[in-house]
């Protein structure tokens, strides 16, 4: 009991802290044995390049993705606009049809972001590819920061950063804007080391020759083309300094709602990406994909319970003053989980407390996830959370 009791405490300390201390030592000994030697490169040199914005029924926000798109800086001639909005039923294709500078395609047939962009891909004659979602918006110099990694043969792809508006009277949702930063700073230090371990659909860019289409059922596509591409033996960059911005979930029963469907999406990733499970084959980037991704959507979440129940019967059998700080520890943590929730409910704004319960949330939606993958029905089309 002992035994299994450390190697799941270790576990659930590794997937969210070890790694990314580990991570952080290897990239500094990286920095000191191999200096970083990036090519330069000329505005005008910059590669060509289609943006592809998949909208469904985004008639609120598309007027301002529109303008935020066309204010995009790139080199003339070298970029081209496709929207794509099939199975919309609202004014947004009529929208979109107003702007002879970006080229429209739209069906009424609604079969899912993936077979949408699938479609759009087939008009795509540029160099690169670059993807992001109808309701961010993208900083002036994202696809000039992005597209400039392309420099270096080895690149594959180039993943834009996420950032999440949180608000001074922020609810619950304050946890996600947290967990970017954190994320955000662990994807700095993946790419640095290697290669980010796959892209968020937010924003992201492909070489066109290297993208291959992936199954209709895809529920993480952008984290499956990305590393899909990956499995080529091509890196994909983090560029921290492109960004797309969105505000937060409306409430964590959104947040919890599209969690659920990510977790779902990424055990479906992990069975599909069985190869790169292999350290002999991927020696670096296994390890950052199996640390990263594959203990959090597996395993983690339920060595939680696990620990806290193994930790609780310690304690009853007084196995040593250790056992007792630890579950008092844990107490302590899933109470201020609790009382986060309970503010929520109340409308109380204690940020303090919203962290620990984000996280519970966010692994309670894993195990949620993985129930759904194995025992439900996950479908392909997006039923998108409501955000503020």
């Amino acid at each position: 009991m002992i035994i299994l009791f450390w190697i799941s405490l270790f576990l659930v300390f590794y997937t969210f802290f070890g790694y990314g201390i580990v991570l952080y030592l290897l990239v500094r000994l990286k920095r000191i044995f191999t200096p970083v030697n990036r090519k330069k490169f000329l505005f005008d040199d910059l590669p060509s390049c289609t943006l592809i914005v998949a909208a469904y029924n985004e008639e609120d926000f598309i007027h301002e993705k529109i303008k935020n798109t066309l204010q995009l800086n790139y080199p003339e001639g070298k970029l081209e606009l496709i929207f794509v909005t099939d199975g919309s039923s609202d004014r947004t294709p009529e929208i979109v049809a107003e702007y002879p500078a970006i080229k429209l395609l739209h069906d009424t047939a609604r079969k899912g972001k993936i077979s949408a962009v699938h479609r759009a891909i087939e008009h795509v004659t540029t160099e690169l590819v670059v993807f992001t979602d109808a309701n961010t918006f993208l900083n002036k110099d994202a696809l000039v920061l992005m597209c400039r990694h392309y420099a270096e043969p080895g690149v594959g792809a180039v993943a834009g950063e996420k950032r999440v508006l949180i608000e001074e009277n922020a609810d619950a949702t304050a946890g996600e804007g947290f967990y970017w930063k954190y994320e955000s700073k662990l994807k700095e230090w993946d790419s640095e080391l290697y290669s980010v371990v796959g892209a968020a659909g937010e924003l992201f860019s492909v070489r066109k020759n290297l993208y291959q289409p992936v199954p209709a059922n895809s529920v993480l596509d952008d984290f499956m083309i990305s590393m899909r591409i990956a499995e080529k033996g091509y890196q994909i960059i983090y560029e921290p300094d492109a960004y797309a911005q969105e505000s937060s979930s409306a409430n964590i029963a959104e947040e919890l709602k599209r969690k659920v469907r990510i977790a779902a999406g990424g055990i479906q990733s992990v069975i599909w990406l069985s190869a790169l499970l292999n350290p002999f084959k991927f020696p670096v980037l296994s390890f950052q994909y199996i640390s990263h991704r594959v203990l959090r959507w597996t395993i983690t979440p339920l060595l939680m319970v696990l620990t806290f129940v193994l930790n609780g019967w310690l304690a009853v059998l007084h196995a040593g003053l250790i056992y007792d700080l630890l579950f008092a520890g844990q107490v302590f943590f899933y109470l201020a989980a609790y009382l986060g929730k309970v503010m929520e409910t109340r409308k109380m704004k204690v940020k303090l407390f919203f962290i620990p319960y984000y996280f519970c949330v966010m692994n309670y939606a894993v195990m949620a996830g993985l129930f759904r993958f194995f025992f439900g029905e996950q479908s392909v089309i997006w039923e998108k959370a409501v955000r503020k």
